[in-house]
């Protein structure tokens, strides 16, 4: 007789996976129909970044600005101030790294209405190497006032994020990975807000706080750790900026222990963000699994993952020993 644990383990085995990067230039297409002053750039990476699909559908509303990022993101901020909703694509490395004094200056400001679609963001880029995996890009963006940062967790939540980010006027970072993630909202009572977290699965003995990739990854963990008797809460954060401290506050009230995971440094990334909204109730410790204050390195996506403890069982295992040195 299967266990709960076990169908729910078949369940997420069978998950499909899609790229997020995958979704986000399928959107495109989907809102490029619906607003005639949506425009798209890229730095010449555009089969990369799927923004190329966006370009066989809408070649008078793409433009290509060549490997010269920050010119590109320059040239949105005029198109914005023109009345036009601009995207501007690229790597997580290139768009929010290089780009950091033009997006600040140019873009967050004066508060103009352009949107930052950052593709092959974190370890995951793999063999590409430490100089492409950019594992900083949320501490960067989170920085400049006004801007919003989201990190989907899936295709549909991408597709959300995205159809959020249009409506909301002023700048927006969104982040998106190479690597397919597994699709965990596909319900129909799935819903979007800007700045609203959610429960994934109700817990009373740690909150496990996730965005992006990590969300997958904790609900599976929490799948082994219900089977080592420990009852973990999975919320999913895709807004980081502004942070959801309602929802968090509430949980980490009920379970006393939090828990973030992220494919992103430890330091001024959603960890960060959950341990500065939560200082001043000190209602409970917080551990943060992410990368380790190190740079990555070439190799494939899932052993990057899996060395940086970022699998379900490394998730799995941090979560088992913070559990046990606080309440164990």
């Amino acid at each position: 007789m299967e266990t709960l644990g076990s169908i729910e383990r078949n369940i997420m085995s069978e998950q499909k996976k899609i790229a997020t990067r995958e979704s986000y230039g399928n959107a495109l297409v989907e809102l490029g129909a619906k607003h005639e002053n949506l425009v798209v750039l890229d730095a010449d990476l555009a089969a990369a970044t799927k923004t190329g699909v966006f370009q066989k559908v809408y070649p008078e509303r793409h433009i290509n600005c060549g490997i010269a990022e920050c010119n590109m993101t320059g040239i949105a901020a005029g198109l914005a101030a023109c009345g036009k909703i601009p995207f501007i694509s690229s790597f997580a490395m290139f768009a929010a790294g290089r780009n950091f004094e033009q997006i600040r200056n140019s873009i967050g400001y004066p508060q103009l209405n352009v949107k930052i679609g950052a593709t092959h963001a974190g370890i995951t880029v793999g063999e590409d190497g430490a100089s492409h995996q950019c594992c900083e890009d949320i501490a960067l963006m989170r920085t400049i006032p006004g801007m919003v940062v989201m990190s989907p967790a899936d295709d549909i939540e991408a597709k959300a994020a995205m159809d959020a980010a249009v409506a909301h006027k002023g700048p927006v970072y969104l982040r998106f990975g190479r690597a397919p993630f597994p699709v965990i909202n596909d319900r129909a009572d799935y819903r979007f807000e800007i700045g609203k977290g959610e429960v994934l699965r109700e817990g009373t003995d740690v909150t496990i706080v996730a965005t992006g990739l990590l969300v997958g990854a904790a609900l599976e963990a929490a799948i082994l750790l219900a089977d080592a008797g420990i009852a973990a809460e999975v919320i999913n954060i895709c807004t980081i900026k502004p942070l959801d401290i309602e929802l968090l506050l509430a949980s980490a009230q009920k379970t006393r222990l939090v828990v973030t995971a992220e494919e992103h440094t430890v330091i001024g990334g959603l960890g960060s963000a959950v341990c500065e909204a939560l200082a001043e109730t000190a209602v409970a410790p917080i551990y943060r699994i992410g990368i380790r204050d190190v740079f990555g390195e070439s190799g494939s996506a899932a052993a990057l993952i899996k060395k940086h403890r970022l699998d379900p069982q490394g998730v799995f295992e941090q979560v088992k020993e913070f559990y046990n040195i606080n309440k164990g």
